[in-house]
Formats: C-alpha cells, structure tokens, sequence
C-alpha cells in the first residue's frame, strides 16, 4: 500500500474525528437528507474546489463536473443531475462556474489531438466558433483565453435556460435562476459574468418550449 494512499485514509480518520468534535451529532444530521439551495456545475479541475470556493458545507451544494464546465444536451450525466437538482431537490439556483487557466478552454483554442478527449473539446470548438471575429479580434492571447473562458461559461448558461428541464420548471412556476461566474485560480476570487436567467424571455423565441 502506498504513502499517498495510507495518509487518504489518515485523513479521512482525522476529518471524522474533527468533525464529531465540533459536533457529536453531524454525521447523524448529514445522514437525514440533504436540501441544497444550489446546483454547481464546473470544471473537472481539481483546483476549482465548489464548497470551499463559497465557504459552503456538506450539504449544501449539489454538484456536477466535467471538462470546461459544459452543458451538452446529449450528456444524459449531466441531464440526470439537472433534472434531480430542479425536480427533486428543487434547487433555487444553478451556477456554472468556469475558471481562468482552463485546460479544456486552451484546447479547444489549439489543434493538438489529445485523444478521447477531443470529441469533448469539439463541443468548446463550437462555442469559438460562435465568436471568431470576437475573439480573434483580441490580439493578446492571454486575453483572448480569458475571454474565451467567460464566454463559454456565458452559453453554458444560456444552453441550461434552453433545456427542457429548467424550461418545464419555470412553466410550473418554479423558483430556479441561472448564474454564470468565472473564478480567478490565482486570486481565489470569483467573476460574476453578469448573466443571471430566471425566465425563457431571455432566448430566442426558437427555443421557447410550449408544455
């Protein structure tokens, strides 16, 4: 058995052992259910932490993760998640929190093949696509990955209000709204995009679902 993995399990021991001291009853609590006012979905990046990043506890924060923080309508992970989050948990808020630095982002700006993993980035290709003369316009490429960072989370966003699912919970008259933030890994601080949906009025008329 390795180091790395005897001290895991180390530290699972001692997180338990803290966290029965500051209160006996915390696992018996956690065990009765859980009812998280917020969905997060994000990145894969095991630097982009949902509960710390909003000094959240266990508990509060249903999450779903993968490459570049992508909502794909044929990703049936994510769907299920969704549909979960809104119709069960009946979460009021759903953010997509991309990062600065993202690998899946910086990809999708290149032509290298990574393997398996470029049918993914061909959905964040989609997204450049969408803006070219936007972004190639932005003649420092830091910049322009910046930039390519907050856009794709900002179609995330608007790919989520575009579901069935968010589109049905709002017909009910549901509580739910879209958020969109980009969080600084060099600063621990998060960009709120500005992109806030609580309502279809916000999409194009071509998207509107009639139930």
């Amino acid at each position: 058995m390795s180091d790395f993995y005897k001290k895991i399990i180390e530290n699972n021991k001692k997180w338990v052992e803290n966290s029965l001291a500051s209160d006996p009853n915390y696992f018996q609590d956690l065990a009765k259910g859980q009812t998280p006012p917020l969905l997060w979905i994000g990145c894969s990046d095991s630097r982009v932490p949902a509960n710390e990043i909003v000094g959240a506890k266990p508990g509060e924060v249903f999450v779903h993760r993968n490459i570049a923080n992508m909502v794909v309508h044929s990703d049936m992970n994510m769907l299920s998640v969704l549909d979960y989050a809104v119709n069960v948990l009946k979460v009021k808020h759903v953010l997509v929190c991309g990062h600065y630095g993202c690998g899946g982002v910086k990809a999708a700006m290149g032509n290298d093949s990574i393997g398996i993993i470029d049918n993914w980035i061909r959905h964040i290709k989609d997204v450049y696509r969408l803006h070219h003369v936007y972004l190639d316009a932005i003649e420092d490429e830091n910049d322009r990955f910046n930039a390519f960072v907050e856009i794709n989370v900002k179609e995330q966003v608007f790919d989520l209000a575009k579901t069935s699912i968010v589109q049905s919970a709002w017909k009910n008259g549901q509580e739910v709204t879209l958020h969109g933030w980009a969080y600084g890994l060099n600063s621990g601080f998060i960009t709120d995009l500005d992109v806030n949906i609580s309502s279809d009025a916000d999409l194009d008329s071509v998207y509107q679902l009639k139930f």
